[in-house]
This record gives structure tokens, sequence and C-alpha cells, in this order.
């Protein structure tokens, strides 16, 4: 009864708050709007990692169509205002300019419009319509629950309906969020899971979020990606400097570790050879590329490194030493976010884009040494535990597209957020003279 009238008094206050009953139909079309783009981007948020393309750009398209509206009638004090916005200005300035140089022009437009644009869009609606403590908090659990469910429904289909036995590495056979692409979802809502347990009210709270630790911990460890392996560990270490009870789950993901059927022989000396490796390969390969066009790289287009018909991998692959050659198929692609960065921009874009980085890494820590409150201390550690994996991943794949690049900015979005919350604590303890 006493949930009745709890889940009433919700649904109350917030019609109240979507269509405030003394306002006129103007108003509440508004209203309406307003609360709309929070809604859809949290949709947009929750359906990255599933198979759910269509009904995500729609989400995201009606958040820019709601947004325009709101703009042009002025009934919204959206900002673009941000440390990040002048690094972020500057390397997309420079991805735009190299459709001067590009060597081609239609895909340097495609992914400027889709890979670069569109993720600026969700960076900003994020930043200014989750811009509260309890949306913060809301946010973080959309990605856990999407990424649990992507992981249960991932180990069933591909475990339990496709037939791979446990030593088969999860994800071989999907299209999109195959092997260590996904492990950018499950360490990044594990992590912000960790963080969760600790600050949930309740006992089923505390539980229900350990156990999604535990289940994006086990698709992980399934993955066997070594990369991510070595992302997870540092997150979860860095984890340690908010509550030192953290060990406990440094040891849960070690057990996990040695139990993974053959993950700890892809962890042995051996496997980890840098020269047998064939990354090492790939890494000396776009290095030929870059010496190439050093300055503004081969154009922001994804595909261009990859065209044999623009660029010549077999040529360049004959300037390596005989160690070094890829044998054919020579594979086109990077696996690293630095490279391809560099390759895409040129050194110019690698250093903006490091430049980016370096201010969101700057803004946690300036959130960290200046707020005493657990709040802040909590979210900066996590933050920072999950942007220190996603770089560490991004060393070893391509990250600037489809799902991990959709992540990339939504990380931006919540580094930004926080970061506008102390800087409202600290502009109303000047006020209240604290």
């Amino acid at each position: 009864m006493k949930m009745n009238k709890k889940l009433k008094t919700a649904l109350k206050n917030l019609r109240q708050s979507v269509s405030p009953e003394d306002a006129n139909a103007q108003e509440k079309f508004f209203s309406l709007l307003n609360a709309a783009i929070p809604f859809l981007m949290g949709c947009y948020v929750f359906l990255n990692p599933l198979s759910m393309t269509a009904v995500k750009e729609l989400c995201y398209y009606l958040s820019v169509l709601a947004l325009m509206v709101l703009l042009v009638f002025r009934k919204t004090d959206f900002t673009l205002r941000s440390p990040l916005t002048a690094a972020l200005g500057l390397f997309s300035l420079w991805a735009v300019l190299g459709l001067f140089t590009t060597l081609d022009v239609s895909n340097t437009l495609h992914d400027l419009r889709g890979y670069l644009l569109e993720y600026l869009l969700v960076l900003y609606l994020l930043i200014n319509f989750y811009r509260s403590c309890a949306r913060l908090e809301l946010l973080s659990t959309v990605v856990i629950v999407s990424a649990t469910v992507f992981s249960v429904g991932g180990m069933i289909l591909f475990y339990g309906i496709e037939g791979h036995p446990l030593q088969a590495r999860f994800g071989l056979t999907f299209k999109e969020m195959y092997t260590g692409f996904m492990c950018f979802t499950t360490i990044f809502a594990a992590v912000l899971g960790l963080r969760a347990m600790y600050e949930a009210n309740s006992t089923q709270g505390r539980l229900l979020f350990f156990l999604c630790f535990l289940i994006l911990s086990a698709a992980t460890m399934l993955n066997q990606a070594r990369g991510a392996i070595i992302a997870f560990g540092a997150a979860l270490v860095i984890m340690c400097a908010h509550r030192k009870k953290n060990l406990i789950f440094i040891a849960v993901v070690f057990m996990m570790l040695f139990i993974t059927p053959l993950l700890h022989e892809r962890m042995t000396a051996e496997g980890m050879g840098i020269t047998q490796d064939i990354r090492s390969k790939m890494f000396r390969l776009s290095w030929e590329v870059i010496k190439d066009r050093p300055i503004a790289g081969l154009g922001y287009g994804g595909e261009i490194y990859g065209n044999e018909n623009l660029v010549d991998l077999g040529k360049y692959n004959t300037k390596l030493p005989e160690s070094y050659r890829q044998s054919n198929p020579i594979i086109s692609s990077t696996h690293n976010m630095f490279l391809d960065v560099t390759v895409r921009t040129g050194i110019v874009g690698l250093v903006l884009f490091c430049m980016l980085l370096l201010t969101a890494l700057w803004m946690l820590w300036d959130v960290f040494r200046r707020e005493k409150e657990d709040f802040f201390r909590s979210w900066s550690i996590c933050l920072t535990a999950c942007f220190t994996a996603y770089l560490i991943q991004a060393f070893f794949n391509d990250a600037l597209y489809g799902t991990q690049g959709v992540l990339l900015y939504i990380q931006l979005a919540m580094i930004g957020i926080l970061r506008n919350l102390a800087q409202k604590e600290v502009a109303n303890a000047s006020n209240t003279g604290v």
C-alpha cells in the first residue's frame, strides 16, 4: 500500500514537472520537449551496445529535432561552455580542413557527419540535459543495465543457442560487438557498477549492482582480450583509491582469470611477446603510411586506409624489415586509436586529440583535489578509472567509431557534467561565505 502511494506521488511529481497544470498549451509543449530530450538520450545510451541501430538513430534525430525547436524559440539554456570545447573545436576544425587534402572526399564527409558531428551532439546533449547529481547517477545506471542486458543476452546466444564451447572467445561470431570491441562496454559498466554498489541505499540495490559487476566481469574474462584484461586490472587498482575494499574485487577478477578456459594461456609470456603479436606488424605498417603524409594525414574517412585503390599497403609492407612484414592478406586496420587518429589527421591532429584527452584528465584531477565530499571524490576516481581503461584498450583497438566511439563521448560528457556540478558547488559555497 505504501509502495503504491509512493509510486503515485512520484508519477504525479513527474507529470507536474513535465506538464505543469497552471501552464498554457505552448508552455506545456516546450516543457514536454525539455523532458523528451533526456528520455530519448537515455534510450540512445541504453541501445548503444544492442543490435538496434535504427531505433538508436531515431532517438538521436528526435533529440536533435527537439533541441532545434527549443533553440529557435529560446526555450532552453543549452550551452557549449566547457573546458572540453576548445580542444574539441580545434580537433574538429582540423578534421574538416582535411577535406582539402583527403584522398576520398565522400568517405571523409560521411565520417565527419556520422562519427564526429553526431558524437559531438551526443556529448553536448548529455552535458546539458543530465546536469544534476540525480541525472548523472541515472545515466550511470542506464549504462550498467544496458551492458548487463547485452552480456546476459550475448552469453545465452553465443554459448547456449549457438553452442560454442567455453574455450571459444565470447563474441567471436558477432558482427558489431565482437571480441575486444565489446570490452569497452563491459569494463566501463563494471567499474560504474562497482561504484554504484557502494552508493546504493538498500541491501537489494547493493546486491543487484554486485550481480551486474560479476556478470560484466565474466563477460570480459570470457572475451579473452589481453588488452581488456590489462585495462580492467588498471581500472580496479585505481578504484582502490576510493575504497581499499576494492582489493577484494581484484582478487575475484583474478580468480576468474585463472578459471576461465585458455585465458591464462593467452596471458603467458610467450603469448604476450611483442614481436610475435600481429599488432606490432600492423603498427609498423601504419607508421610507414604516416611518414608519407605526416602533417594532414589521409583524411578523416575511416575506409581510406583500407582502400587498395587509394593506399597501396602492399608497397608499404615491402619497405619493412622481413620480420615485420605481413603475409597476405595484409590487415587493413591500425588497431590503435592513436595511430588511427594520426593516419587520418596527421601529427597535428594527434596533438589536438591528445590535448582533448589531457583536458579531460585535468578536469577529473581538478574535481578530485578541490572537492572533499564523497560524491565528487568517488565520481572523480571512478571516471578516472573508466577513462584510463578506455585509453588502454584504445591502444590495442580501433576506437573512433561504432559502440566504442560513442562510449568515448559518453565518458567525456560524464566528466563534463561532474566538473560543472563541482563548479556549482564552489560557487554556492562562495555565495554562502563558507
